[in-house]
């Protein structure tokens, strides 16, 4: 969801901080991997916001584009990934994480919906509207 490896270790350090500290909210143990999903990505929107900021006041030295470090990834695959996820930098937070759960981590769109915590039919806009400025990029390039 944040297109940065740097920033995975902090993400995963907060989730599960956030956890530790609400996990007497937790009564059904069924329900256990949607309540980390809906706290990842609320730490996710957080960071990206952060993030945003940061780059809007000029004190995020680091690009805003994806690193890529899977040596392996062909260079043509590597540009187009960039791409990507330069425009997802672009784009606003909730439609970036609505469109990051469907098509990168290939959640159900019930599944989205619970973790941004918003109705089916906002995940659904939500999701269009980046998936049409992604495929745009896409398009120009």
């Amino acid at each position: 969801m944040l297109g940065r490896e740097s920033d995975v270790d902090d993400l995963i350090q907060e989730v599960f901080l956030a956890a530790f500290r609400q996990r007497h909210q937790v009564r059904d143990p069924l329900a256990l991997r949607g309540w980390l999903a809906t706290i990842a990505v609320r730490a996710a929107r957080k960071q990206l916001r952060r993030r945003r900021l940061r780059s809007f006041v000029g004190i995020d030295a680091l690009s805003p584009a994806l690193e890529l470090r899977d040596t392996a990834m062909s260079p043509e695959r590597r540009a187009l990934l960039s791409r990507v996820y330069a425009t997802l930098d672009r784009i606003p937070v909730e439609q970036r994480l609505a469109w990051t759960l469907r098509y990168v981590e290939g959640q159900k769109l019930e599944q989205v919906a619970q973790s941004c915590r918003c109705s089916l039919a906002t995940a659904k806009r939500r999701i269009a509207a980046a998936h049409g400025q992604v495929q745009t990029e896409l398009d120009d390039g």
